[in-house]
């Protein structure tokens, strides 16, 4: 079979957005096979908090990426990197068109797009993130002395990104944010981004996170801390499982932390639409209507104008 010289598609936009349907419906249609780009849905057994899809319900269509770390370990970029570009590779060896799909700009950015990533020191890292859990707001002002760009994308509350953006400062003697060049790809990609109304989408997160509830969140949570969720650094601190660890310890109830839970994730939304709204190459979708349908039919206008 020959080798698909297609332009990669990429997904991108909001949690809650239908990302995963759009993806699949273009898959069916364009003989394709999904890359995933969630960094949650990389933990094996973190299927209802991340809204993974059930194996019977992807259409028979390979999906790669996903369930590839337990939760004690971390996400890290520059092995996402690596991996999603061999399974675009391996994907395009076969004939077959690369889609990749998911709400983790940096990951996206870091597949498709001219990027390195620095390397790391544990031991710089733990005191940064020792430092910052002290005292983030004056390691976010020492970030904005340092690197004034980064600190303006990096919110006081993101202790993780703080600590990562002066370990690199402190390891390269550069600034955090010139790891982040302008929008290059390796090759040719048309980016596709759903979005929704405001009002909208806060009631779908919502009600997805009641469904979530409903469908066994805090046995996957039970099930997951007997295997070391709360020693993750990366796992332990997704929204939704952070609350029901703290719902678990009697820390909040059960409507405490569905309540936190909702508003945590229309937070994370509107950083999401921050993230994808700078880059100019997105062709943006309006799936306000959640008509899956319409949603391919306006990606198939996108993608044959190219």
């Amino acid at each position: 079979m020959a080798e698909d010289t297609s332009p990669i598609i990429t997904v991108v936009g909001a949690t809650a957005t239908g990302k995963s349907d759009l993806a699949l419906d273009l898959a069916d249609r364009l003989g394709g096979e999904i890359v995933n780009t969630d960094s949650m849905q990389f933990y094996r057994g973190m299927d209802i908090g991340t809204a993974k899809l059930p194996i019977d319900e992807r259409r028979g269509i390979p999906h790669h990426l996903i369930d590839i770390l337990d939760v004690t370990e971390e996400a890290n970029v520059q092995d996402f990197q690596a991996r999603a570009r061999a399974a675009i590779a391996d994907i395009r060896g076969r004939g077959l068109r690369p889609i990749l799909v998911g709400g983790s700009g940096l990951y996206v950015r870091a597949a498709v797009d001219h990027m390195e990533f620095p390397g790391t020191d544990s031991e710089v890292r733990a005191r940064l993130e020792a430092e910052v859990a002290t005292d983030r707001w004056r390691l976010h002002q020492k970030l904005r002395e340092l690197d004034p760009k980064a600190a303006e994308k990096i919110t006081v509350n993101d202790q993780r990104r703080i600590a990562r953006a002066l370990e690199v400062i402190e390891l390269t003697g550069r600034p955090f944010s010139a790891q982040l060049p302008d929008y290059q790809e390796i090759e040719p990609t048309i980016h596709l981004g759903l979005s929704m109304d405001r009002a909208i989408l806060h009631e779908r997160i919502a009600t997805r996170v009641d469904l979530m509830w409903e469908h066994g969140w805090v046995d996957e949570v039970t099930r997951l801390l007997d295997v070391g969720l709360a020693e993750g650094k990366t796992a332990s601190r997704a929204i939704g499982y952070a609350q029901i660890q703290r719902h678990l310890a009697g820390e909040l109830t059960a409507a405490e932390a569905k309540e936190e839970t909702t508003i945590r994730t229309r937070q994370f939304a509107r950083r999401q639409d921050t993230w994808f709204r700078r880059d100019p190459r997105i062709r943006w979708i309006d799936g306000s209507a959640a008509d899956a349908e319409q949603n391919l039919a306006t990606a198939l206008d996108v993608l044959n104008d190219r």
